[in-house]
């Protein structure tokens, strides 16, 4: 990356407050610790502008997580950053309204005759192939006899058809901004843009009751991130061109997402969830990347591309197969298999590209980036202490926390050296991963003691670890 300037941001300081539960009455910990750390970070400091070198769909969770989830506070990597540098988050909370006679978005039309096309494939191939069972044997005969004295030029008009895919296909491709991947765009970005808006709105009306206000603590900190990411990668054309407004949601879920017209929403069930400012920082970094990338766009002009494809095999299945109810099932195994062939794998490149990018927005703005694979750790053990069934990855449209873990700490080398490159505070206190993983091994022998038939009673709430300190 080349960039003109970067955001200084203080994250030094020496580590204390790793914590580390074994009881089940320690689990009620885990939300409130978090969210509690985070709003330390409106008494501290002011951050310092000091470079001048090199330099976004949703975080899921099956469910919320309750209220006696486990808190392994591993944000013991320094103190919390100092008080965030005075940003311009212009804060909008009126509705706008489209014109009374406003044309809808070409995705939305697409959207809407979408059933329509699947209808007339359907009835067309059951026209097909109930005009076949009408023929005669002899006039079969002769169709047949026609088509096999033809199949060069039959040949020749079905290649020329894949022709036209594969030309369509290659002149809409364009090249993904900051990671420069060649990805199909049907849909154009002010059509994505128009229709944000009207989902903004939807939100909007649904979340009216439960917004907080902008004197709140939380929105506060939120407003502060999102305002430092933005600013630290003002370089990049795609994050200055866009108005980043925030709103945070009363909300247990585990959930953020950014809309591709920078509208931001927070659950403040996430608040809870992350453990320092660090995690946070990364997770909208994340979110703010899908909108970057333009991934709404490039994830509906793949599925509007593959669904008329499918419209060909639709129309097949329903001609060639002998009764109604072997079409509806052949129909049905046809859509799984682009389903899960096709569409949530391609779901997960799209999270492990804003994975990425969202790392490297983090690295700008200073933050610690060895916290972000920790967060995912948090999540798989917060879902395994609540019982949570695990689903194979082929079964999500979301990498697994444990793969999405080892993803992140794959490129955490590379996101150090841009925070170098940016002249940010060395990090100081030890590594996060570390201390998560010897809270994992001390959680591990106390498990193990408490089932011993011999073992002492001894309060778990308070473990005497001497942790490492750099």
């Amino acid at each position: 990356y080349t960039q003109d300037r970067c955001q200084r941001l203080d994250l030094s300081g020496n580590t204390r407050n790793c914590f580390l539960t074994g009881s089940p009455d320690s689990y009620r910990n885990f939300t409130g610790k978090g969210q509690r750390r985070l709003l330390n970070v409106l008494n501290t400091e002011e951050y310092k502008n000091s470079c001048h070198s090199l330099g976004r769909f949703c975080i899921q969770s099956s469910q919320p997580l309750r209220e006696n989830t486990t808190s392994f506070q591993s944000s013991s990597v320094g103190q919390l950053p100092h008080n965030f540098y005075a940003w311009n988050v212009q804060i909008i909370r009126s509705f706008r309204t489209s014109p009374s006679f406003q044309a809808a978005p070409v995705p939305l039309f697409w959207i809407i005759v979408k059933p329509a096309q699947k209808l007339f494939a359907i009835i067309l191939g059951r026209s097909i192939r109930n005009w076949w069972k009408a023929l005669p044997p002899n006039k079969r005969e002769l169709f047949k006899e026609s088509a096999r004295k033809n199949k060069w030029k039959i040949l020749l008009g079905v290649s020329s058809l894949g022709v036209l895919f594969v030309m369509f296909y290659f002149t809409h491709l364009e090249e993904t901004p900051i990671t420069g991947r060649a990805r199909l765009l049907v849909f154009g970005k002010e059509h994505f843009r128009e229709l944000s808006q009207m989902e903004y709105d939807m939100w909007m009306e649904e979340f009216k009751s439960k917004m907080l206000p902008e004197t709140d603590a939380r929105y506060q900190v939120v407003e502060r991130v999102v305002g430092h990411l933005s600013e630290s990668n003002k370089d990049i054309p795609q994050v200055s061109a866009l108005k980043w407004v925030i709103h945070v949601v009363d909300e247990p879920g585990v959930n953020a997402f950014v809309l591709p017209n920078g509208q931001v929403f927070v659950f403040t069930g996430l608040l809870n969830a992350v453990s320092d400012i660090h995690q946070l920082s990364f997770i909208l970094g994340h979110e703010i990347a899908h909108a970057v990338l333009e991934h709404a766009a490039e994830k509906a002009s793949l599925v509007h591309f593959l669904d008329f494809l499918s419209l060909i095999f639709l129309t097949m299945i329903w001609a060639i197969c002998p009764r109604d109810s072997l079409a509806v099932v052949g129909q049905w195994i046809q859509s799984k298999l682009q389903e899960y062939m096709f569409d949530r794998p391609y779901s997960r490149t799209l999270e492990a590209e804003a994975d990425k990018v969202g790392l490297q927005f983090a690295a700008k703005a200073c933050v610690d980036v060895r916290a972000s694979s920790v967060f995912w750790q948090q999540m798989e053990l917060a879902e395994t202490i609540q019982g949570q069934p695990k689903l194979p990855e082929w079964l999500s449209t979301h990498p697994s926390h444990e793969n999405r873990a080892e993803h992140l700490d794959r490129l955490i080398p590379e996101a150090l050296k841009i925070r170098e490159s940016c002249n940010c505070p060395s990090l100081s206190g030890p590594d996060p991963r570390l201390i998560f993983k010897l809270n994992m091994q001390h959680l591990l022998e106390s498990s193990k003691d408490q089932e011993a038939p011999n073992s002492t009673n001894r309060d778990l709430s308070k473990p005497k670890l001497d942790f490492p300190h750099t």
